[in-house]
């Protein structure tokens, strides 16, 4: 008979998923991204840090005490921000950054769980 709980180990997927995209993201804010407004540039270079950054930490994830409230998250702070923000760079329109502080509470809410 299967468990009914989540393997902690597809964080580790999650992770690896995220990270291609986070580098190919990177990558392209680097080399290709070329923004008429250049404040945006630096949006999308602060989107691409958040977003390797918490993908490293998701490798952790299944050593936590509560793998899925901390990689979950992790993984919906890493789209809400940072998935605003290239969005919000990339169309050159702040409008779109709006999900950026929901995200930004979940990367603080997904650390403190490591308190508990």
């Amino acid at each position: 008979m299967r468990s009914s709980a989540m393997d902690p180990l597809i964080w580790h997927k999650v992770a690896g998923l995220c990270g291609v995209a986070a580098l190919g993201l990177g990558t392209y804010g680097a080399h290709v991204f070329r923004p008429k407004n250049p404040a945006y540039k630096e949006v999308w270079q602060t989107a691409s840090l958040y977003h390797l950054v918490h993908t490293a930490a998701l490798v952790a994830a299944p050593l936590t005490k509560r793998p899925s409230i901390f990689g979950g998250m992790l993984t919906a702070g890493i789209i809400l921000f940072s998935g605003s923000c290239y969005t919000a760079a990339f169309l050159e329109d702040r409008k779109y950054s709006t999900l950026a502080p929901v995200g930004g509470f979940l990367f603080i809410g997904a650390w403190a769980s490591l308190l508990f």
